[in-house]
């Protein structure tokens, strides 16, 4: 059984800048929580009760958040209460997700495990999490599993896309961010992964590759050079925090699925 889960959330936050001066991205609210809580709670009900958080300079923010705190006590239907115990390590220097991924070998001890992004947040169409379905894939192939969704093909230079065989699921090739015109597909990477822990051995040989970082996407294309890795369409909605826009509009989203909140942004609309 997979038990751990690791989420990068390192990352300098370039494109909220000013808000990330001093605040982490992964910190933003959606409506009555931050972002990173919403990650938490999807490795939580997808049973991934060891939990390593990647953080770096100016993300003291995130750990103090997973502390104990005294207004826990005061309320009986606290957020907090179903939160295991949380690991922290930081990346020492931020050159990309590949390399934040490294810091987790220990934590992860030989085991395979979860990856999911700490800016990146999933609503499942099923009773069970997006999460768990890519885990289902896993226990079924017994190999590592990418999180995918089909995205506009004018949209495929935002992401990490692969190419996948429709009959047998299992992935070819794998590149980040290319040109729509010689993309593989329109098969984006969504930011979860189940890996096993050949993973390490391919993110020790990485080099800088896309925007002078150690890019994930170009070590699962080694991987499934070697490996076979399979592809798993997510069953929810992403949402993506990347970048004030799409923050703002998760926001809304948020807002309005919320029972106790949504009468606000009714209030509005017009």
């Amino acid at each position: 059984m997979i038990r751990k889960a690791v989420i990068p959330a390192a990352g300098l936050g370039t494109r909220f800048y000013p808000l990330t001066r001093a605040q982490p991205k992964e910190m933003l609210p959606l409506v009555d929580k931050p972002v990173i809580h919403y990650v938490v709670e999807e490795a939580v009900k997808s049973g991934l009760d060891e939990i390593l958080i990647i953080v770096g300079a100016g993300k003291d923010a995130i750990i103090n958040y997973f502390d104990r705190h005294i207004l826990d006590e005061k309320y009986t239907d606290n957020y907090m209460k179903h939160i295991p115990d949380i690991y922290f390590i930081r990346q020492k220097k931020q050159l990309g997700l590949a390399d934040s991924i490294k810091y987790a070998k220990n934590f992860t001890n030989r085991e395979d495990f979860a990856v999911l992004l700490g800016d990146t947040v999933y609503r499942s169409e099923a009773d069970s999490t997006v999460t768990s379905g890519l885990l289902n894939d896993y226990y079924k192939y017994k190999s590592t599993v990418i999180g995918l969704e089909r995205v506009k093909k004018n949209l495929v230079n935002h992401y990490g896309i692969v190419s996948m065989n429709s009959v047998t699921n299992i992935i070819s090739n794998a590149v980040e961010k290319p040109n729509p015109t010689n993309a593989p597909s329109n098969l984006a990477i969504t930011g979860s992964y189940i890996f096993t822990e050949d993973i390490y051995g391919f993110l020790d040989t990485l080099k800088l590759g896309k925007n002078n970082e150690m890019q994930l996407t170009d070590a699962i294309n080694m991987l499934c050079k070697t490996y076979d890795v399979y592809g798993s369409i997510i069953k929810g909605k992403r949402y993506d925090i990347g970048t004030v826009d799409l923050w703002l509009e998760s926001f809304l989203q948020f807002l309005d699925n919320n029972d106790k909140y949504s009468h606000i942004l009714r209030k509005y609309i017009r």
